[in-house]
């Protein structure tokens, strides 16, 4: 069985060899040339070059490198799961629904999987962690995603942004709040409802908002003895160790696990983006 994500999903590099995942980069534009996130760029690169005045452009997957994946599937007779990028945040799932019908046109007999997360970053990487367990101990194609869509919706997403300019660019906020956000060091909670970005409350200052996230967090997970807590940052280990501590500090969860936010994302949120992801109290494992 072969399972596929797109970078949306956040993880380590060395992650997807490892596990054997099949990943399918989105791609990003930077003064005048296209790279395969991951693959042929570093998200530090695109942090940097943001600092410096850079406005990167994303752009999903290629249809191209859809077609020569699912085809090799086909061919191969394996069966396969794809575990997409929200369909709220990129057009990725759409186009691999399109090529996948295409190629079940020459391949009837593909057996291929394709969910709508629902979710981002590390959000989307536990989904991707879930799925790789499953499959290794056996699980069947109909098995996993079957249980990727019962957990993806009880997979809370909350983050706060460094600065709201990024977010007004992409329509996230009003340039005017993002103005009067800068002027007043407003800091946004946000988080993911049905794969959407939803602003919740508005705090002034980092701290206050991360001490707001931490209650969030409380509200929303219950006990975190037995949880996995996940921290994203965008180019600030600094500030995600202490946010990691605090975590710790306060509701002791079984293990947290720590990514860059990755280039596609990035573009979107800026440099100094916090995210923290777990599963709410209707999970059960």
């Amino acid at each position: 069985m072969r399972i596929f994500t797109d970078s949306g999903c956040d993880l380590p590099k060395a992650y997807y060899e490892d596990h054997d995942v099949v990943l399918l980069p989105l791609r990003v534009q930077l003064n005048g040339n296209e790279y395969d996130d991951v693959i042929s760029i570093d998200s530090k690169e695109i942090y940097e070059a943001i600092r410096k005045g850079a406005h990167p452009k994303t752009s999903q997957v290629s249809p191209e490198l859809f077609l020569s994946h699912f085809e090799q599937l086909a061919k191969s007779g394996e069966e396969g799961i794809y575990i997409a990028f929200s369909s709220e945040l990129s057009g990725t799932y759409g186009t691999a629904i399109m090529i996948r019908n295409q190629v079940l046109e020459q391949y009837p007999s593909l057996k291929l999987a394709i969910i709508d997360s629902k979710c981002a970053s590390l959000g989307h990487g536990f989904l991707i962690e879930e799925a790789v367990q499953l499959r290794d101990a056996g699980s069947s194609v109909d098995e996993i995603e079957a249980k990727i869509k019962a957990l993806a919706p009880q997979i809370e997403h909350l983050f706060t942004v460094e600065d709201l300019d990024y977010l007004a660019k992409g329509g996230r906020v009003s340039k005017a709040s993002a103005f009067l956000g800068g002027l007043l060091s407003i800091k946004p909670i946000l988080n993911v409802e049905d794969g959407k970005l939803v602003p919740i409350e508005k705090l002034r200052g980092r701290k206050k908002a991360i001490a707001r996230l931490l209650d969030l967090m409380q509200e929303r997970g219950g006990n975190f003895s037995d949880k996995i807590v996940g921290i994203s940052h965008s180019d600030d280990p600094t500030f995600a160790n202490e946010v990691k501590a605090s975590i710790q500090e306060k509701l002791a969860p079984k293990a947290i696990q720590t990514t860059m936010i990755g280039s596609v994302i990035g573009s979107h949120v800026g440099p100094g983006t916090i995210a923290i992801f777990f599963t709410n109290k209707s999970y059960q494992a």
